[in-house]
């Protein structure tokens, strides 16, 4: 741990140590003890979205097995009942307080985020839309003191990437306003899929609803490879309210800078694949088209090939990410007619990019820029600007001159 202000890098990984669990308290004292220069951001953030009344934000030290540890709360909050508040907070409601508040820039978006995917989750376990869902779970200020400060510090590390260690399973019953639910509870085992779990022979609720929602939303692959190149610049510990015999209750933050020529990232993504010989053209179009734009579905390719009789077929390759495998899988038998599907996990390698754009001859136009290897950036006109112009010969002269001329940051 470190409380010296460790200057953020421009790349930057964060691997999480789900010791004695995760929630929301935990995952915002890990990365405020880990770095402390986000301190001042979040807390202006939760200034501006709590009430008066409710309490204060608090970022404390404390021991968890003997370990020196942060704890991250609201104290001197009101208890359940006299603040007003109705529990059973609608998302709609929470959200919209969310977005009403003047936060710093990526907070509101990374924070509704974080709640719409338990919103979904519940929506899913009580087949009620979302915005009928109720937080009965969530519902005080806490809670929302957890998402806002969490939404802050994936706003602030915007870019970069994350992963976690294996989750602990915990066992036995949790008590919840609609009774006692089996442990991990439904909603955390949902937005869990394709995560990692382990036996570590404690029971109890180990990771929360919150700190589901907020792993869901930051690990793009729950059994990701770290990238390489990864350079250990600060770590943290966060600590939970309960007591674990034998073994700290924390969550620990791995703050990594990513040290890479090349600018590479490496992660793993699902490539799912099906045929169908049945569908007219039209129909594959529209297919087409809805999968592109799922969530989690990073590509969508077709291929023509011939099938059993001699049939024409067509052949279509998703690339997923891993957590939405299970979605897009389902929207794939919903909205084709393949009766069924293949899908394995690949390692990709992603080189750095970014765009700009320059004017030419009164046009705007839009440039992709990728860092190769060796430190070489290579540029490339965006299409859909090009084809604004009438012949050939004019888009080909516009591309050469476009991809010479410097260029604005977009």
């Amino acid at each position: 741990m470190t409380e010296s202000e460790t200057p953020l890098p421009r790349r930057g990984h964060v691997h999480l140590d789900a010791v004695g669990g995760a929630a929301g308290d935990m995952f915002v004292a890990a990365l405020l003890d880990a770095l402390p220069g986000l301190r001042p951001r979040v807390f202006e953030d939760l200034a501006a979205v709590l009430p008066d009344g409710v309490g204060r934000p608090e970022f404390s030290e404390g021991l968890s097995g003997a370990i020196a540890v942060r704890r991250f709360g609201l104290v001197g909050a009101p208890r359940d009942g006299d603040d007003g508040q109705a529990h059973g907070t609608r998302f709609v409601e929470l959200a919209a307080r969310i977005d009403a508040a003047p936060l710093h820039a990526g907070t509101a978006a990374q924070s509704i985020a974080i709640l719409r995917r338990l919103a979904e989750a519940e929506s899913r376990m009580h087949r009620v839309p979302i915005d009928e869902v109720h937080f009965h779970e969530i519902g005080d200020w806490d809670s929302l003191l957890d998402v806002v400060a969490a939404g802050s510090i994936a706003a602030a590390l915007a870019g970069w990437t994350w992963s976690v260690s294996e989750l602990p399973r915990g066992g036995g019953l949790v008590r919840t306003r609609h009774g006692l639910l089996p442990v991990p509870a439904p909603a955390t085992t949902d937005l869990l899929n394709g995560f990692c779990w382990r036996d570590d022979g404690h029971a109890g609720e180990r990771v929360t609803p919150t700190g589901a929602a907020i792993l869901a939303h930051l690990v793009a692959a729950p059994a990701m490879r770290l990238p390489a190149g990864l350079r250990l610049i600060a770590s943290g510990m966060g600590a939970g309210t309960r007591e674990l015999e034998g073994m700290p209750n924390v969550l620990r933050a791995l703050v990594h800078a990513i040290d890479s020529d090349t600018g590479a990232n490496d992660d793993e993504v699902m490539v799912l694949s099906f045929d169908v010989d049945d569908m007219s053209g039209e129909e594959i179009g529209v297919a087409a088209d809805r999968l592109r734009a799922a969530a989690g579905v990073l590509d969508v390719s077709l291929g023509m090939r011939v099938g059993k009789k001699g049939r024409p077929l067509h052949d279509l390759r998703l690339l997923v990410v891993p957590a939405e495998l299970k979605a897009v899988v389902d929207l794939c038998l919903g909205e084709t007619s393949t009766i069924g599907l293949r899908w394995h996990r690949v390692q990709r390698r992603r080189l750095a990019r970014g765009s700009d754009a320059v004017a030419v001859d009164g046009v705007t136009l839009r440039r992709k820029q990728v860092q190769r290897p060796g430190g070489e950036t290579t540029l490339k006109v965006e299409s859909d600007d090009l084809a604004r112009t009438e012949t050939l010969a004019a888009r080909r002269r516009l591309q050469t001159r476009a991809e010479g001329e410097k260029g604005e940051p977009a």
